[in-house]
C-alpha cells in the first residue's frame, strides 16, 4: 500500500481506488438517528405492534424500547412461529476458517489491528486445501472465507484461488473480507462466491472515526455501500451487522437500540432496490482478544441481545439470523429455532487450526468450543433439523 501520500489517515492510492456508487441509502439510514425517543414507548405500544402481522417502523422502534422488556416472553412466542412458518425446524450450519491475519486498519476493538504485537500468518493454497479437506470430513457444506483487511497479504487472485478449491468440497461459499469494488466482486462471483458479510461496526459517523484511527476502514461510505456493490457484482445474499458495543464510556441503552434500528434499516432499504437478495443478519458483541481482555461481552446484556434478535425476527420474518461462537453454549442453544436460524460449529478465529498447527493468531476468543457433532446433538434434543446445504450449484 503506498503511505507516502494520506488523506485523513488513509492513502491516497486506496482512495483513489474506491469506487463511489450513486445510492441514497446511507443517508436515509443514517436518518433514523434522531427519529425515535425510545423512552416515550408504553407496554400498550409495544403490546399493539405484537398485534400487527406487518409492522411498521414506530412498532419496530417499540419493540427495541425499553418497555418491552418485561414483555420478551411474549415476543420470543411470536418469534418463534414467524421463524417455524418460514423455515420450519431446520438449522444451517457452517464455519468460518481465517486464512490470513494481515491487516492494515488500526481499529482500537480488534485483535488484527495492524498496532497489536501478535503472530500473523497466512497459509498457502496447500494449507488451505487441507483445512478445507478436514471441515468437509465434519459433514459441513457451507464455509465462510475470512482474512485480515491488507489487499497487499491477500490480494485478490489469492482470495479468488481459495473460493475455487472451496467449490470442490463445500455447496456454499460465504466471504468476510476487506470491501471491494463491484467489478471485483463480480470477479469473486464468478469465481465461486456466494454471499458476502460486511459488519459497519457502528453507524455513528463521528464514533466511527475514533474506533477506526487509520486505514481504508476508516472511510465510513465505502464500507457502508459493499454489500450495495457485492449484489451489484452478482452475489446471491448479503450478511450485515454491528458491532453491539464499543467502548463502556460511550454505552448507553439507547446507543444499543439505535445500532439495531440502523442495521435493520440498512438491510430493508437494500432489500427494496434488490428485492432477489438473500438478507441475513448478524449480532456480534464484543469479545477478548490477545493483548486486551477489557472487553466484555456483558457490556451489552443477554436479555438485550435476545430483544433485538426478537424484534429482528418479527420485523423480518424470511430473515436469516445468525448466531457466533462469540455467544455462550446455552444462549446459542436457546435462540435457534426460536428466532436464530443459522449457527456455526467447530469454530477457530486463527489462522487455520482445523487439521494444521494454528499459523497466526487468533482475532478473538470464542465463548462455545463444542464441534460439529457436538452441535448438531444439541440441535436434535431439541427438535430441531441440522441443514448442511440449501442450495444447489447449477
Amino acid at each position: 500500500m503506498d503511505t507516502s501520500a494520506m488523506i485523513d489517515g488513509i492513502s491516497k492510492t486506496e482512495l483513489e481506488h474506491m469506487e463511489r456508487i450513486d445510492s441514497d441509502i446511507m443517508e436515509r439510514t443514517l436518518s433514523y438517528y434522531h427519529q425515535f425517543d425510545f423512552s416515550t414507548f408504553t407496554s400498550a405500544d409495544v403490546q399493539n405492534a405484537l398485534q400487527k402481522e406487518q409492522l411498521s417502523a414506530l412498532d419496530f422502534a417499540a419493540l427495541l424500547s425499553p418497555a418491552a422488556q418485561p414483555l420478551l416472553e411474549q415476543m420470543a412466542q411470536k418469534a418463534k412461529r414467524l421463524t417455524c412458518a418460514q423455515f420450519g425446524n431446520n438449522v444451517g450450519l457452517y464455519t468460518p476458517l481465517y486464512i490470513a491475519n494481515y491487516c492494515v486498519n488500526e481499529c482500537v476493538y480488534c485483535g488484527f489491528n495492524c498496532k497489536n504485537k501478535i503472530h500473523r500468518g497466512k497459509l498457502s493454497m496447500e494449507e488451505i486445501e487441507s483445512e478445507f479437506q478436514a471441515i468437509a470430513q465434519t459433514g459441513l457444506e457451507e464455509i465462510l472465507i475470512l482474512t485480515g483487511e491488507s489487499r497487499h497479504q491477500s490480494n485478490l487472485d489469492y482470495i479468488g484461488q481459495a473460493v475455487e478449491l472451496a467449490k470442490e468440497y463445500f455447496t456454499t461459499i460465504g466471504l468476510e473480507i476487506y470491501p471491494l469494488n463491484s467489478d471485483e466482486y463480480a470477479f469473486l462471483h464468478e469465481k465461486g462466491a456466494d454471499f458476502v458479510s460486511v459488519y459497519q461496526e457502528t453507524y455513528d459517523p463521528i464514533f466511527y472515526k475514533e474506533v477506526h484511527l487509520k486505514g481504508p476502514k476508516r472511510d465510513f461510505s465505502y464500507r457502508f455501500n459493499a454489500q450495495e456493490r457485492a449484489l451489484m457484482g452478482g452475489m446471491r445474499g448479503v450478511g450485515i451487522g454491528a458491532l453491539l458495543a464499543m467502548l463502556i464510556s460511550f454505552l448507553t441503552n439507547n446507543i444499543i437500540i439505535q445500532t439495531a434500528v440502523f442495521v435493520i434499516s440498512s438491510g430493508i432499504l437494500i432489500f427494496a432496490t434488490k428485492p432477489h437478495a438473500e438478507i441475513s443478519f448478524s449480532v456480534p458483541r464484543l469479545r477478548p482478544y490477545i493483548n486486551n481482555s477489557e472487553n466484555n461481552p456483558n457490556d451489552v446484556h443477554e436479555t438485550q441481545l435476545l430483544q433485538i434478535m426478537l424484534a429482528y425476527r418479527i420485523l423480518l420474518p424470511f430473515a436469516g439470523i445468525n448466531i457466533s461462537t462469540r455467544e455462550r453454549a446455552g444462549f446459542r442453544d436457546n435462540v435457534v429455532g426460536l428466532c436464530a436460524t443459522k449457527i456455526s460449529a467447530g469454530v477457530k478465529t486463527s489462522v487455520g487450526g482445523h487439521q494444521l498447527e494454528e499459523k497466526g493468531d487468533a482475532q478473538f476468543e470464542i465463548s462455545d468450543p463444542r464441534s460439529v457433532d457436538e452441535i448438531r446433538e444439541m440441535l436434535k434434543k431439541r427438535g430441531l433439523q441440522e441443514v448442511f446445504t440449501d442450495y444447489i450449484r447449477l
